[in-house]
């Protein structure tokens, strides 16, 4: 694997979130709304004044971005899970944490992409450490300085999700809120999003891919504090689940040492 494809293949991950609004309506992933349990009809209550329970208000075009960002912006870590599939078949699994002072990643990417290996991807600011089956010895590092090529620019920029959330202002076509559901125990409200295709990722630095459509719609999970716990996207193919967590948890992220650095 050349050295420019090494990078490229790794830029996909921690631009995940920005290639989410790429997507398109999201494939059925198997998680269903919570439904009531079933219980015995008990006697009619006397009839009282109390009052009927007010109506959850969700968020909407106004809302939505600075609600996201304004949530995101008070988080200084978190942890990613992510996989990608096409057709049918598993590409690429992620697993990793961010932090946002300093601005660094950490990620692990495993599967097809890699030829079934594992490939780790350090960022700390401006500086990237790839270890990357056939670009580098098992268990060794090739420092880059993130000047040096625009995919590795685009890797680290990427891995900023307030950037994306930010470009969805001037972006946005519609905003739907599509229902509650429980997912890994969490209420967690799902909106379908509707982007201008071009100005989403202008607004990120990205170029448009030929033939893209439009615009787009992709899924978000956001909880009651406005923070998204999950997004999903499907385009030609390719499809993507990916999920945030462990907000705020304690997360340090250092450099390889010396001795693990090869040229």
């Amino acid at each position: 694997m050349k050295f420019r494809a090494a990078v490229a293949t790794a830029a996909a991950v921690p631009l995940a979130l920005g290639l989410a609004a790429c997507g398109g309506e999201p494939k059925a992933t198997g998680y269903k709304p919570t439904t009531p349990a079933t219980t015995t009809a008990a006697p009619k209550p006397v009839a009282t004044n109390t009052a009927a329970p007010a109506k959850v208000a969700h968020l909407n075009r106004v809302t939505f971005v600075s609600a996201m960002t304004s949530a995101v912006s008070k988080q200084k870590a978190w942890h990613t899970v992510g996989t990608v599939t096409a057709q049918g078949s598993t590409l690429m699994t992620m697993d990793g944490y961010q932090t946002t002072n300093p601005v660094a990643m950490s990620m692990e990417m495993s599967g097809a992409a890699f030829q079934g290996k594992t490939a780790k991807i350090v960022v700390i600011k401006k500086t990237a450490y790839l270890s990357i089956p056939g670009l580098t010895p098992a268990g060794k590092y090739k420092k880059v300085a993130s000047g040096l090529n625009d995919q590795l620019t685009e890797l680290i920029e990427g891995g900023d999700p307030t950037k994306i959330y930010k470009s969805f202002d001037k972006s946005m076509v519609d905003l739907k809120f599509v229902r509650t559901e429980t997912i890994g125990g969490q209420q967690l409200d799902r909106y379908a999003v509707t982007v201008n295709t071009a100005k989403a990722l202008a607004l990120q630095g990205k170029k448009v891919p030929a033939q893209m459509p439009k615009t787009l719609v992709y899924s978000m999970w956001l909880d009651k504090s406005h923070l998204v716990r999950r997004m999903t996207f499907d385009l030609s193919g390719v499809s993507m689940v990916m999920t945030m967590s462990d907000y705020n948890k304690p997360v340090t992220i250092t450099a390889p040492p010396a001795s693990k650095i090869v040229q």
